[in-house]
């Protein structure tokens, strides 16, 4: 039996639940495929980001299991001590 989406012929937006995600391997110069809406992680540590808009800003003592709602275009090796880390949107 296919499985059922009631909500199908709505579109995605910041207010509704993540549809997608993806691993995110830290990289000081590259930027991620995708802007993220949130971002978790499998272990705690602090996790060092590039914003949508270009800033940079280390997140500290982020808890694992945790959905933080942030536009994040870059994780950085440099100050990020977090492992685990996936990118949501």
């Amino acid at each position: 039996m296919p499985i059922s989406d009631s909500f199908t012929s709505y579109q995605d937006g910041l207010t509704g639940p993540i549809c997608d995600g993806f691993d995110i391997t830290p990289a000081d110069a590259t930027d991620l495929s995708d802007v993220t809406r949130a971002v978790m992680v499998g272990s705690a540590g602090d996790l060092a980001v590039v914003l949508k808009n270009g800033s940079t800003l280390t997140l500290p003592s982020l808890a694992p299991g945790v959905i933080y709602p942030v536009r994040v275009r870059r994780v950085l090796e440099t100050g990020t001590t977090a492992a685990g880390i996936k990118g949501l949107f």
